[in-house]
């Protein structure tokens, strides 16, 4: 890389390459939360923290975090941060790019021997991907006081959520109680996810939101008959309705996603019964996985989803009940001062950049509910994750590691001017 930058790139790869090693054999790059490896994983991590001269802990979340203390400790902290853990056989990247990122920015500072006023913490938050406990981000959930208690008794085999979290470090029984007031702002690197950025032969995507993510669970009823002596006509094929309901859901898709704001349907789950060659199927049950970075597209989408199964209803001689929302989460927009810094540091250090939208869920989107927030994005080849192709080039990483050191330090000038 030709680019002067703040940052050291070796560093960041030989730390990234070190947490590859750390990986289930033939099963290429799984360090799942919970596991013996995601713990050596994180010691790998902290020592590394202890390195760069910052104090380490686990909070009560369980999530571990280095702190390099600021001039002013009522200042409030300034956070940097994603996760460590991984699906299974993909996850060379996805996170640990950002928090080496992050650590590579408290190395940074210290080299050049730059002193903040507010407190810096570099966080790799626990479990960001869906756990052995069936659900995601617990750490910045916990961290913010937005776990819900009935989460802790959540069973992976024997062991409970709460037990996960105590044996990773965490407490369990000040856990709901945990809450941060002192952050004043938060960053997150992560890998794009996607092929934008490599299409565009751009350097950096400055988030403006994360995408509201909403699923819907539909069932559709017809009737069971003999497949070979009900005639054609006569049937209530329940499995030929909701097979044009999915062509009908992905082409309405398609409409919403050429309009302004990220959007995205899929269906995701599909079971069927009886699911026997010689049925005509009786029942069919199916999961949408909509992502929204505009919530009136989400609202469309489901009031047209509404009218529509009733019109396939009447069309194929089948019940259709009313779509289920069975979850159903906001947009979560970047905080627009962030935003403007993230821009900021990307011209100060000649990175190209854009404006863009995520389409999965973060961690930021938790520590965006009770403090400033923003993420940006590097690229990673032909757009590929949670896969074991995934693959971001160290010097991409790197420049994005300089923009986050760049914003950082904005961000402490910043808020000192407006305290002042």
């Amino acid at each position: 890389m030709s680019r002067n930058l703040p940052v050291k790139a070796d560093r960041i790869a030989e730390d990234i390459d070190a947490l590859a090693r750390i990986t289930e054999p033939d099963h290429p790059w799984t360090r799942r939360a919970f596991s013996p490896l995601f713990l050596a994983g994180r010691a790998y991590i902290e020592s590394r923290m202890k390195a760069a001269g910052l104090e380490t802990r686990i909070d009560a979340g369980g999530n571990l975090i280095g702190l390099r203390k600021g001039r002013r400790p009522d200042a409030g902290t300034i956070m940097v941060g994603s996760h460590s853990d991984t699906v299974p056989d993909g996850g060379r990247f996805d996170g640990i790019a950002g928090v080496i990122s992050a650590l590579e920015v408290a190395r940074a500072l210290k080299d050049q021997n730059i002193e903040l006023d507010h407190d810096l913490e570099i966080v790799d938050f626990l479990a960001e991907e869906v756990s052995i406990f069936g659900v995601s981000c617990i750490g910045s959930r916990g961290m913010t006081g937005q776990l819900p208690e009935a989460w802790l008794t959540r069973l992976s085999g024997e062991r409970s959520l709460a037990q996960g979290i105590a044996e990773v470090g965490g407490d369990p029984a000040t856990l709901l109680a945990q809450k941060r007031p002192d952050i004043k702002g938060f960053l997150e690197l992560h890998i794009e996810q996607g092929p934008v950025l490599e299409a565009n032969k751009e350097d950096v995507g400055v988030v403006t939101a994360i995408a509201g993510i909403t699923r819907v669970e539909i069932t559709v009823e017809g009737r069971a008959d003999h497949a070979g002596t009900t005639p054609m006509e006569s049937r209530s094929d329940a499995l030929v309705a909701a097979s044009q309901l999915v062509l009908d859901i992905r082409n309405a898709a398609a409409e919403l996603a050429r309009t302004p704001g990220h959007f995205a349907a899929t269906v995701g789950e599909f079971r069927m019964e009886p699911n026997a060659a010689n049925v005509v199927p009786s029942k069919v049950v199916l999961l949408i996985d909509g992502r929204a970075e505009i919530r009136a597209d989400m609202e469309a989408f489901c009031r047209w989803l509404d009218g529509h199964v009733e019109k396939l209803a009447a069309a194929y001689d089948v019940v259709i009940a009313p779509p289920n929302r069975v979850s159903d989460n906001h947009p979560t927009p970047g905080d627009p001062r962030l935003l403007t810094i993230l821009e900021h540091a990307a011209d100060r250090v000649g990175a190209k950049h854009r404006r863009m939208a995520s389409g999965a869920g973060h961690d930021t989107a938790w520590i965006a509910k009770v403090a400033p927030a923003a993420m940006i994005f590097v690229p990673c080849k032909d757009g590929r994750s949670h896969s074991a192709d995934e693959w971001a080039e160290n010097d991409d990483i790197a420049l994005g590691a300089a923009v986050l050191f760049e914003a950082v330090c904005e961000m402490d000038k910043g808020l000192n001017e407006e305290k002042a």
